[in-house]
């Protein structure tokens, strides 16, 4: 009996493990773990430490205007990011399908999965140098040809998408783009579902970058940062 109960947790494990390798099937790392190649930010507040991409702001070392490291690379269309972050103080967030900012170095406008301390913020959808707040925490949303963004349905309360987030501790963060369609999830939970329709505002295709925030020294972390393309519609 006990022979066969230990036969079938093993068996359950290796499926665990293959489920998870198969989760995973697909992705490649956009950074290298060593070094920020391949990345362009201010280099007095991004490096890398202990494998880490580390944003570093102080009260001798400020930012004076929002301020991004962007991978250079290649830019994104239909993918999924996946990564892992941790926020000390203040405000950060990660831009998908941006773009570079006319005449601000390091500047970056575009979709934003957002990452802060303050409660209503981590997970909803804030367009950087556009239309600002598309989605907050737990909503569904349609964003017309015309630009009215539309609540199409609260999927969570955002008390409960606060639940998922781990303060102060490493997050996982992934980010769904395919065709129009957008989706953010933290810890597994999805944050905010939009479908955006306005063409001349939405983006299909951009860069991917990291955002330190203007205010107060902050910190933000990011590790594990890998890329899966997919392709149709």
């Amino acid at each position: 009996m006990r022979r066969a109960v230990w036969i079938s947790i093993c068996i359950l494990g290796l499926a665990f493990v293959a489920m998870a390798a198969d989760d995973e099937a697909g992705f490649t790392p956009i950074f290298n773990g060593k070094d920020l190649t391949g990345w362009d930010g201010d280099p007095r507040l991004w490096s890398v430490k202990d494998g880490v991409i580390v944003g570093e702001s102080t009260e001798q070392n400020k930012v004076v205007t929002n301020t991004f490291l962007t991978w250079r690379a290649g830019e994104v269309d239909d993918f999924v990011l996946r990564l892992s972050v941790k926020l000390r103080n203040h405000n950060s967030g990660i831009q998908y399908r941006s773009h570079d900012v006319e005449g601000v170095k390091w500047g970056i406008g575009g979709y934003q999965a957002d990452f802060a301390q303050d409660d209503w913020i981590p997970g909803i959808c804030y367009e950087e140098r556009g239309r600002g707040v598309l989605s907050r925490q737990g909503q569904k949303v349609h964003i017309t040809a015309a630009g009215k963004i539309e609540v199409t349905e609260q999927f969570a309360k955002e008390e409960d998408v606060r639940k998922a987030i781990k303060v102060g501790d490493w997050n996982d963060y992934e980010i769904i783009a395919q065709g129009n369609h957008l989706i953010q999830k933290i810890n597994g939970q999805v944050t905010c579902d939009i479908v955006d329709d306005q063409p001349e505002k939405g983006a299909m295709k951009g860069l991917v970058a990291f955002q330190m925030h203007v205010g107060p020294p902050m910190l933000v972390e990011f590790k594990n940062v890998r890329l899966k393309r997919l392709g149709g519609k």
